[in-house]
């Protein structure tokens, strides 16, 4: 399988720590969205859509990270990333969403883009704008953490789940962004435990080939 991310994003990073999770190993293949790689030809003719991450699996070519991943949890159910009773699966659906529905689509780069050019914003503008989306986000995903007796040293149990794999890249995110993540000791300890694994040290942005 081939695998088209650029190290930086947070939705090829999310999709790196599952494949890990799950031992998957993929062809990395780098779009550089520093120089617009995404929007030529070549990568329009691999995702029309023109974003990353796509997953060429050699019999289609699946785009949108969260279908992938649901894709990746049916071909390839252990281990798991989501619980087996049905209410608890409910309840890590919704931490991943917190991520991946309410902060990540308004602070990724081309709604970033459109504020620097559009709209003239300056760095601090952008920094100050991702700041409020992930704060309010994080304020929600805590109390959701404290409010769950049983949780674990994971956003649900003592494994990791698909609430993990969404939770990463945006702290990741928040400090890029300058947010002081202090405000916020429980995901910063889900943090530092998923640091220690290597599913996540290797999808780390840094740890890519075109970092």
């Amino acid at each position: 399988m081939k695998l088209y991310n650029f190290f930086r994003s947070g939705t090829s990073h999310r999709l790196r720590i599952a494949l890990n999770l799950k031992g998957i190993a993929t062809d990395y293949v780098a779009v550089d969205l520093r120089v617009e790689e995404h929007l030529k030809d070549a990568f329009k003719a691999v995702n029309p859509q023109q974003l990353v991450p796509a997953l060429d699996t050699g019999e289609q070519v699946l785009i949108q990270s969260p279908a992938i991943i649901e894709w990746l949890e049916e071909k390839y159910p252990t281990p798991a990333l989501l619980p087996t009773d049905v209410n608890q699966r409910a309840h890590v659906r919704a931490l991943a969403a917190i991520v991946g529905c309410d902060i990540h689509p308004i602070n990724n780069r081309r709604i970033l883009e459109t504020l620097r050019k559009q709209f003239g914003a300056s760095e601090d503008a952008v920094n100050a704008w991702c700041g409020t989306w992930i704060s309010a986000g994080f304020d929600a995903y805590e109390a959701l953490l404290a409010a769950d007796a049983k949780r674990g040293r994971f956003s649900f149990g003592d494994t990791p789940t698909l609430a993990d794999v969404y939770l990463i890249p945006q702290v990741e995110s928040a400090r890029r962004f300058k947010v002081e993540m202090a405000r916020w000791p429980l995901i910063s300890a889900i943090d530092q435990a998923c640091g220690e694994l290597d599913a996540f040290k290797k999808a780390a942005p840094m740890a890519q080939p075109d970092a």
